[in-house]
């Protein structure tokens, strides 16, 4: 009969953070051991809380599937004499493997006949395997930061407190971390006291409900989601659900109620940010909006508790917001008594980055970049000074008092201020959005001075890090490089950009004083932030839907102007599925083959010798003449159609013209005209990289 399994890891409360990895990896590692174990079962599932790590096996059957398997042993000839008797060959394998005649099965390999062992083993009691791999379930779950307690060596996310392993009615005994399992576990810390004991594990879920614990994350999700939309409804407003600060929420928690409290309707002239971050990235509330989308003086929280003595906890919460928003009615209030330029001094004495000097460098060096680019860009002498404006402000807002207090405003703050003092709404705007993109999915700068700060800003970041031997190393990347990176080319692909990688590095390069120290010269830094780009477009290319090999043939030929990869990676996705793909498939490897001999590309009339190649020859000039205004045009599927048209003539050159002869001038002509052809086709891809199906 199939019995359902039960685990409960007990600990201290963990990191909100940690409990979705955490039960995604329990999941998988028991369905993995599960199966190396030979244990049959229905279902897996893993809940938890703060305090509690469960997982729970459905329908597990009592016993491990019987293993049988088969040694291979000597040839059958060579197992038996000619009078049909076991040779001591045979003998001796049968002793090794602890079988019989009986149990030998004769198997082919090619013309030869083997016998083979069946050996058949018993399965074990589930019951004896669980008490064997639950400790190994458990240490075999990673955090990031974990830690040790007491004398012990064991690392876990928090101290385990207690040990819960059901295998039907009966404990499965095993002992971790100073704990004996048992049947035994706890309610909710402040609502329940003493011991729970747990007959089986149907009983848990039943009991641990029971215990004001909700111990499933996606119950705990959609009871807080309603309770606050409908808290918000009942006031006349609404929320905007944040989904990180929700699953936050829910992994903090055990038994969620929300309430609602409110704070002195004159903080409502204050900025919106300025009220939205201290509720939502210091206290965890929601904040609540009116019909017309605007801040209403009420916000929402989540307590780990009952509906009892909300009144109070209501209280607690409205007096910690109050003292919250009374410091940054202070901060921005003392922020604006002088202009958002009078600050840019005091980034002087704000470091940078150790041995790139202090933020006012970065300052000056983001100016510099931001004009060549925006000279690349086309800025007029308007947009061009706005530009330099919104350089010098960018930063400004870091040495406020606001920023200071609250580092996520940064460039939030600055817009404002720059807005109340003056300043450009251009200039304003642009001061934000040299921040975007902030995290994956983020808004992305739209209009032309936030775009070129955006670039300049990160790109003086990413050179200055590789220059000083600072780079990403495994899941460490303590500077964002990776994020800014790809920040970069999402900037230049949705703004169909173009630009050059290895001038924009150049450009960032030269920006480091003589008074800097850099480790690295320029091509060397180049060439380390080229290949660092290039994993970076793979990956959009890959999640954009371009198969792999269609990347490799794109990246092979250049991938300089971001924007043009991408548009000859989705021609050749597009061009794949067309007829005369291929011809043109069929026409370039011909051709690859021999032009990989070619010395060199310079065509002299006066060595072709045959009809055959005249024709491939003015056949290629005409079609160069043709190719070439598309490719300027960036029409690579009309380009890759008429490259493909020139098979008839290859396939006539290579029937009547034999290339490899021994003159070596006329070896070497048609060789160079085999490799122009060549290298007119990878103005769009090396076609080489790419698999032909079937």
């Amino acid at each position: 009969m199939a019995k359902d399994f039960l685990l409960e890891i007990g600990i201290e409360e963990m990191p909100a953070r940690f409990l979705a990895p955490a039960l995604a990896q329990l999941k998988e590692l028991t369905a993995k051991t599960l199966q190396e174990q030979r244990i049959v079962y229905g279902d897996i599932a893993t809940y938890g809380t703060p305090r509690r790590l469960v997982l729970y096996v459905k329908d597990a059957a009592e016993d491990q599937a019987p293993l049988e398997k088969e040694v291979k042993g000597p040839a059958k000839k060579a197992a038996f004499d000619i009078d049909g008797n076991p040779t001591k060959a045979i003998q001796g394998f049968m002793r090794s493997q602890g079988v019989s005649l009986e149990d030998l099965v004769v198997r082919h390999i090619g013309q030869v006949e083997y016998l083979y062992a069946v050996k058949r083993e018993a399965g074990r009691p589930t019951a004896d395997v669980l008490a064997e791999i639950c400790p190994a379930l458990i240490t075999g779950l990673h955090f990031p930061k974990p830690m040790r307690w007491g004398s012990l060596e064991m690392r876990f996310a928090r101290p385990i407190r207690w040990l819960l392993a059901l295998f039907g009615d009966d404990v499965v005994p095993f002992e971790l971390a100073n704990l004996k399992s048992n049947r035994i576990t706890y309610g909710h810390r402040f609502l329940t006291t003493g011991d729970l004991p747990i007959a089986n594990p149907a009983d848990y879920f039943d009991r641990i409900r029971k215990a004001y614990v909700l111990i499933d994350p996606v119950e705990r999700k959609e009871v807080i989601r309603q309770q606050v939309q409908e808290l918000a409804a009942a006031e006349g407003g609404q929320v905007e659900m944040d989904e990180d600060l929700l699953d936050e929420i829910t992994n903090i928690v055990e038994w969620p109620t929300a309430l609602c409290g409110s704070f002195d309707r004159d903080y409502l002239k204050l900025p919106a940010a300025v009220l939205v971050t201290p509720m939502r990235e210091h206290q965890r509330y929601f904040p609540v909006l009116g019909p017309d989308g605007q801040l209403l003086n009420k916000f929402i929280a989540v307590r780990n508790g009952t509906k009892a003595y909300l009144d109070i906890v209501t209280a607690g919460n409205e007096k910690v917001l109050r003292a919250r928003l009374a410091d940054a009615a202070f901060f921005f209030e003392e922020d604006l008594k002088k202009p958002l330029a009078s600050k840019v001094d005091g980034l002087k004495k704000v470091v940078f980055l150790e041995g790139l000097g202090t933020v006012a460098d970065k300052v000056d060096r983001i100016g510099a970049l931001a004009d060549h680019l925006a000279e690349l860009l086309g800025a007029d002498e308007q947009q061009q000074e706005k530009i330099q404006r919104a350089a010098l402000l960018a930063k400004a807002d870091l040495v406020t008092n606001m920023v200071y207090e609250f580092p996520e405003l940064q460039g939030v703050m600055g817009r404002e201020y720059a807005l109340r003092n003056g300043e450009d709404p251009d200039v304003a705007e642009a001061i934000f959005q040299h921040y975007l993109p902030r995290f994956a999915g983020d808004q992305l700068p739209n209009t032309l001075a936030g775009r070129v700060l955006s670039l300049a800003d990160k790109m003086d970041t990413i050179v200055g890090c590789f220059a000083i031997g600072i780079q990403p190393t495994g899941s460490a990347d303590p500077y964002a490089l990776r994020r800014q990176a790809l920040g970069i080319c999402h900037i230049i692909t949705e703004g169909n950009l173009h630009l050059s990688l290895k001038q924009m590095i150049e450009w960032a390069y030269q920006g480091y004083s003589a008074e800097v120290e850099l480790k690295y010269t320029l091509p060397q830094v180049t060439g380390e932030i080229e290949e660092f780009f290039k994993q970076r477009i793979k990956g959009m290319m890959s999640d954009r839907g371009l198969s792999y090999d269609t990347v490799e043939a794109v990246l092979a030929v250049g991938f300089d102007d971001i924007t043009d990869a991408f548009a000859r990676g989705a021609a050749l996705t597009s061009f794949r599925d067309q007829p005369a793909f291929n011809a043109l498939m069929t026409a370039f490897n011909r051709a690859n083959n021999l032009a990989k001999n070619a010395t060199g590309g310079a065509i002299n009339e006066a060595y072709l010798e045959h009809p055959a190649e005249h024709e491939l020859y003015r056949q290629l000039t005409a079609l160069t003449q043709k190719v070439q205004p598309l490719i300027q045009s960036r029409d690579y599927v009309a380009a890759l159609r008429e490259i493909a048209a020139i098979q008839a003539p290859l396939n006539e050159f290579f029937e009547q013209v034999m290339v490899m002869v021994e003159d070596e001038r006329i070896k070497t002509n048609r060789l160079a005209l085999l490799k122009n052809l060549v290298d007119l086709s990878k103005t769009v891809a090396d076609f080489s990289k790419v698999v032909l199906e079937g």
